[in-house]
């Protein structure tokens, strides 16, 4: 009997795998395609191309009124789709209205305003926020630490497969070094349960598991941050302790901004622009912070020096004037002196000075 042919979805999973992509992008390329699928009626992408991708673009826009960076996720996807797994090349540039981008300043907390956040969580969420925030680290990136990343010699974190897959060096609070070390405590007595009970493993990057077949119940590749509950591996089925869920810290920072009745959008991002914003009020250098911040152009980074009104920004309002200060007196209106009478005055300034003394002028 034949073997069934795979299904497209399946085919796009087992290519975006073979590539190394995260499974967060996985699931976002997987329902972009399907949705796009569902709008052509499910008509198959091998009978489609340009003119159906510029309408589901446009659909978008339009319709759903997606922001720019979702719309080129959903092109991304589609790209991907044609070129890597139906081997079609599809024109570029489509001619789709375009989600218009739009350039927002982020969300910068004071010093004060941290401390307020950070002190209206507990626990675990309060050591992450804390992490976040004195390390200057991404969500996701604090959530994907294993223990060997956390250096407390040199006080520094060495960040994996940041954005763009590059690797990073970032600085260990020292404040933070007590309370980690007995994080670490408790992590360690969940790992070595997890050895008694047979289920110590944990994911490994790419093909480390078969090349240090041991390497998964070693403590060193655990994560900083470990989930309380087991779960299985979607890519080999294989029942393992993954790191914890990152929508717990994300709604634990939700009400602690309102908690601390802190009147701002603030999310776990926010951490990070508060971190390289107040950097910069302490006086480092720009370029310091962007390679902390792991930004691939010094562009982005000098958005926080507006946030901050520095660089060409600095500018005074009129208002601020000490010459406009309501609290300052208004000097009296003296009335103006014509030239020959300003000379008169000086002349007979001088004369007093001698004892002598002077005509006074003609007036004119």
């Amino acid at each position: 009997m034949p073997t069934p042919a795979p299904k497209l979805l399946d085919l796009v999973r087992q290519s975006l795998r073979r590539k190394h992509y995260s499974l967060r992008t996985e699931a976002s390329y997987l329902a972009w395609i399907r949705r796009f699928i569902l709008y052509q009626n499910k008509r198959h992408p091998r009978d489609m191309g340009s003119p159906e991708i510029e309408a589901f673009l446009t659909h978008l826009a339009i319709d759903r009124k997606v922001s720019a960076p979702t719309q080129n996720q959903a092109l991304s996807a589609l790209l991907f789709l044609y070129r890597h797994v139906l081997g079609l090349d599809i024109d570029i540039p489509l001619q789709a209205m375009r989600a218009r981008r739009s350039h927002h300043l982020p969300t910068v907390l004071t010093r004060g305003e941290v401390q307020q956040l950070i002190s209206c969580l507990s626990g675990t969420h309060q050591l992450m926020a804390k992490l976040l925030y004195g390390s200057g680290l991404r969500l996701m990136e604090g959530f994907r630490l294993r223990i060997k990343d956390i250096d407390f010699s040199q006080r520094q974190i060495v960040v994996r497969d940041g954005k763009g897959l590059k690797d990073r060096l970032t600085m260990l609070p020292e404040n933070l070094i007590p309370a980690l070390r007995e994080h670490l405590q408790r992590v360690r007595l969940l790992h070595d349960q997890g050895l008694q009970e047979g289920h110590g493993l944990v994911s490994l990057p790419y093909a480390l598991e078969r090349k240090y077949p041991l390497a998964e119940t070693e403590w060193m590749w655990q994560y900083l941050f470990p989930s309380p509950r087991l779960s299985t591996d979607p890519r080999n089925g294989a029942t393992r302790r993954h790191h914890a869920d990152p929508s717990s810290l994300q709604r634990a920072i939700h009400r602690a901004a309102r908690l601390a009745g802190i009147e701002k959008h603030v999310s776990c991002h926010t951490l990070r622009h508060s971190f390289a914003t107040h950097l910069l009020e302490n006086g480092y250098d720009i370029r310091t912070v962007q390679e902390l911040l792991g930004h691939k152009d010094v562009k982005t980074t000098m958005i926080y020096t507006h946030v901050l009104n520095r660089g060409g920004l600095a500018v005074r309002s009129p208002l601020d004037q000490p010459s406009l200060n309501p609290s300052l007196p208004l000097p009296s209106a003296q009335p103006r002196l014509s030239t020959a009478e300003a000379k008169w005055k000086s002349a007979r300034g001088s004369g007093e000075s001698s004892g002598e003394d002077s005509p006074q002028p003609q007036r004119e």
